[in-house]
C-alpha cells in the first residue's frame, strides 16, 4: 500500500509559478496543503528551519520589489537581522517554503523534492521566478481572489 505524500506548501496568493508548481506537486501524486505565506504567524527561529542551509541572500525572493529597486540589499544581511526584516515583511521571503514531515526547504527545488521521494514528471518544465518577468508585481491577483487549485 503506498502512501500519499503529505506537503505542506507556503506560497503568495495569486502567484502564477507558486501555482504551475502546486499543480506539479499534485500530479506528482502528492497531497499538498497550501498556506499563505504573507499571514503565517512566523518567528526567526520556525523560519530559519526552512532556509538556515543556503547563505543568507539566497534567503530572499528576488523578484520582491523592495530587492529588485536595491531599497533591499540581502547580501548586506547578518542571518539574525535577516530573520527579523523576514518576519517583518514575508514579501521578502523566496518561496516557496515547503515542509515535508521534518523536511523543510525554501524555493522549488527538483532534488531537494527528490531526495525526500517526491517524483516530479521529468518532462515536466519546472517554474521558477515570477511569471510575469519585469512586470509590476501588480500583475498578480489579489491574495483574496487568488485560488491555487
Amino acid at each position: 500500500m503506498t502512501t500519499t505524500m503529505q506537503i505542506r506548501f507556503w506560497w503568495k496568493p495569486g502567484c502564477a509559478t507558486n501555482t504551475r508548481q502546486i499543480r506539479l506537486l499534485k500530479d506528482a501524486g502528492c497531497e499538498v496543503t497550501v498556506l499563505d505565506l504573507l499571514t503565517e504567524p512566523w518567528t526567526p527561529a520556525r523560519l530559519a528551519g526552512f532556509l538556515a542551509r543556503k547563505p543568507v541572500a539566497e534567503w530572499f525572493n528576488p523578484a520582491a520589489p523592495a530587492v529588485k529597486s536595491g531599497a533591499v540589499v540581502p547580501a548586506a544581511f547578518s542571518p539574525e537581522a535577516a530573520l527579523e526584516r523576514l518576519v517583518a515583511e514575508p514579501i521578502l521571503i523566496r518561496r516557496p517554503l515547503i515542509e515535508i514531515g521534518h523536511a523543510r526547504c525554501s524555493g522549488f527545488a527538483p532534488d531537494w523534492l527528490a531526495a525526500q521521494g517526491v517524483a516530479l514528471a521529468p518532462e515536466a518544465p519546472v517554474p521558477e521566478g515570477c511569471s510575469h518577468g519585469d512586470a509590476p508585481a501588480a500583475f498578480c491577483p489579489p491574495p483574496a481572489v487568488a485560488s491555487p487549485s
